[in-house]
């Protein structure tokens, strides 16, 4: 690795760490700059699951204020979120990787409308808020089968797991900060768990790991404290653009 991959990596990360903190996407920032240095497409999802997990950390914990009385329904989520998790994170391992390159442009593709729509997406779903009960501070089943299916999601790909989520918990609990806070922790959940299998069962890239770690934590300190002062949109529209042409690049490669 060049001295110029490396500082592509390490910038891609700390603004992944910020975005993930603020929006989500920042797999999209990441998983780009890996593949733009030359990791084949499993290497670069194990690597880039490993390395954003520091970032995933900062963000939950620079979100741990909006949490408050949220934090039964967080206990109970948690069990989907880790068993989703580590499911998406076996289909990486066991499915033949020609499947995984195969269909990594139409991840980037869905990614990319999803977080282009998340404005819509959250305003819509927020119109039907009282099909999911707060009042006993349970997780409804649909809330349990949501968390499970997003968190395979994200363990097998990963981008745009933040939006899904956002989303999800914009309808459930209206403030956008409490939802963001939620979404920070359970997102941490499932990277921690697909990075663990990872470490163990696959061919991470060890050079760049370090490298999205350090920059990722940075990012989500950064992005934790700072990064909601700035435009939504601007970040937005900068991954939707990014994950579009390296997904038009992966078809036309």
């Amino acid at each position: 690795m060049t001295p110029l991959d490396a500082a592509a990596i390490l910038a891609a990360g700390f603004v992944a760490g910020g975005m993930n903190a603020v929006v989500g996407a920042g797999t999209l920032i990441t998983f780009p700059a890996l593949l733009a240095v030359g990791l084949p497409p499993v290497t670069a999802n194990v690597t880039n699951t490993l390395g954003l997990v520091p970032g995933s950390l900062a963000g939950a914990y620079g979100y741990r204020d909006q949490l408050g009385p949220i934090r039964p329904i967080l206990r109970q989520i948690a069990l989907p979120a880790f068993a989703g998790g580590l499911t998406g994170a076996t289909l990486v391992l066991v499915l033949p990787a020609r499947t995984y390159s195969a269909v990594v442009p139409v991840l980037l593709l869905i990614a990319a409308a999803l977080v282009a729509a998340q404005p819509y997406l959250t305003a819509r779903l927020s119109r039907t808020r009282e099909t999911l009960d707060m009042s006993e501070r349970r997780a409804s089943p649909t809330l349990l089968g949501a968390v499970f299916l997003v968190a395979i999601y994200g363990g097998y790909f990963g981008a745009a797991q933040g939006v899904i989520l956002l989303a999800l918990f914009g309808v459930l609990l209206g403030g956008i900060q409490a939802a963001n806070g939620v979404k920070n922790v359970i997102a941490a959940i499932v990277n921690i768990t697909a990075a663990i299998l990872f470490a163990f069962l696959s061919h991470p890239n060890w050079v760049a790991v370090p490298l999205l770690a350090v920059s990722s934590f940075s990012g989500g300190l950064v992005g934790s404290r700072y990064g909601r002062r700035l435009p939504d949109g601007l970040l937005r529209w900068f991954a939707v653009l990014l994950a579009v042409g390296v997904a038009i690049k992966q078809i036309l490669s």
